[in-house]
């Protein structure tokens, strides 16, 4: 199979903004697949899930109550129950219609894109309905382009009224820290009040609950184990005089954007290289962002469970945690700035677990690719695997000195439950 080397360029949105680029080529992956081009042009799925991290990665445009999973989630879900309900090549997540066989899919895919997008971003209408109209446009006249338009609107409008309520557009749970040893309080340097208080009780895509997952409590604050984990973060993770190697600071800097977004583009870079077609770009982007949104739902419902201290907080104060085998380091810093939310479990770990196996499921698990950020210019990242990826993207985190290892546990444990579960149902009929 030809390989193709595919340049990419994305936009990060995460706690700020930051832009970010891709490298990938594609190598051979167990399932067939039709070789891809030297320079393959994009379907307008792939257009779509560029469109949307680009506005994303724009400050001021993602509500700052919303997460951004949520809004790929609902964008590729109405894509990809558009698309079924014309060429039948799946069963329908959530809506179930049926369009004309000759019916455009791009159209139907633009319509859906376009349609849920004005009703997530109703401030932007401008700017997507631009971009919907260049779109469009690439999409020859006649019936069947006006047969697309109105399925991608049908499903569109039934997916956002099934949603209605589900949680999203609640206001921040008030959070008041708490004052005891392990429990999470405001880190520095800014104190800034703990994010989407409230999302663990919006409403997952595919599993049963938020809860369905949930790890089991952290270890004591008495215990080895959690001395150990304090200790290795401690070591590695302090900003100056760690024991990190070279690489290992890299790694720690390299993954702190926002981590939904790499993985949809390392989902580009695949959909690319193995030259998908749109039913099968549909299909895997849906599942995949279903499953990162169900796996963000399911991290904040663990997090404000446990409401476990970040490392800084239990290092600065490790005097006052009953431990003999910790040490309080009062003016220890991290790495990288500690993100405002509990520590366990850690996020990157969970979605990073929940990610891979999506993409292993369609993929396998044999796929080279380097990655570039912004947060480091010049340097690339090059991996054989989503597996491979997934695990230094969690261990960053630990080097980053924003969490130990317990929370790394912790989250790949919750992010493959998730994968597993909807992997298995998202798309087996309702």
């Amino acid at each position: 199979m030809k390989r193709a080397l595919i340049a990419l360029t994305i936009t990060v949105a995460g706690l700020a903004a930051t832009a970010t680029s891709l490298l990938a080529t594609s190598a051979a992956a167990p399932r067939a697949h039709r070789a891809a081009t030297s320079d393959p042009s994009p379907d307008p799925v792939i257009q779509w899930n560029r469109t949307l991290l680009a506005l994303q990665g724009t400050p001021g445009n993602q509500p700052p109550t919303v997460h951004p999973t949520y809004d790929l989630a609902i964008m590729h879900a109405a894509i990809y129950d558009a698309v079924v309900a014309i060429d039948h090549s799946g069963r329908p997540y959530l809506v179930n219609t049926h369009g004309a066989r000759q019916a455009s899919l791009p159209a139907a895919v633009d319509a859906a894109a376009h349609d849920t997008l004005v009703a997530l971003y109703p401030g932007l209408q401008a700017t997507i309905d631009q971009d919907y109209a260049d779109l469009l446009a690439q999409v020859p006249d006649g019936v069947r382009k006006l047969q697309g338009v109105h399925v991608g609107r049908v499903v569109a409008r039934q997916l956002l009224k099934a949603r209605a309520g589900d949680g999203s557009d609640a206001p921040l749970i008030p959070f008041t820290p708490g004052d005891q040893p392990g429990d999470y309080q405001l880190t520095p340097p800014s104190f800034s009040q703990p994010v989407f208080t409230h999302w663990p009780f919006v409403r997952p895509f595919g599993l049963r609950s938020a809860d369905q997952f949930r790890p089991a409590p952290p270890p004591a604050l008495s215990s080895t184990a959690y001395a150990d984990a304090i200790n290795e973060v401690k070591s590695v993770g302090v900003a100056s005089g760690s024991t990190r190697t070279p690489d290992q600071t890299q790694i720690g800097q390299f993954w702190s954007p926002g981590i939904w977004i790499f993985w949809n583009q390392i989902a580009q870079a695949a959909a690319l290289g193995h030259g998908s077609s749109l039913s099968e770009d549909a299909r895997t982007f849906a599942l995949l962002n279903l499953t990162v949104a169900d796996s963000i739902i399911a991290s904040y419902e663990a997090k404000y469970t446990y409401a476990l201290w970040r490392p800084i907080t239990a290092i600065r104060a490790a005097d006052t945690d009953g431990n003999p085998a910790t040490t309080a380091d009062p003016s220890w810093t991290p790495l990288v700035n500690t993100p405002p939310d509990p520590s366990y479990p850690g996020a990157h770990s969970l979605v990073s677990s929940a990610a891979a196996p999506v993409l292993e499921s369609v993929y396998g698990d044999h796929f080279q690719f380097s990655v570039t950020s912004s947060t480091l210019p010049g340097v690339q990242r090059s991996f054989s695997s989503f597996s491979d990826a997934a695990l230094e993207a969690g261990l960053s985190r630990i080097y980053a000195g924003v969490h130990s290892r317990l929370d790394h546990v912790s989250g790949q444990e919750l992010g493959t439950g998730v994968a597993g579960w909807d992997i298995a149902h998202l798309f087996a009929g309702r």
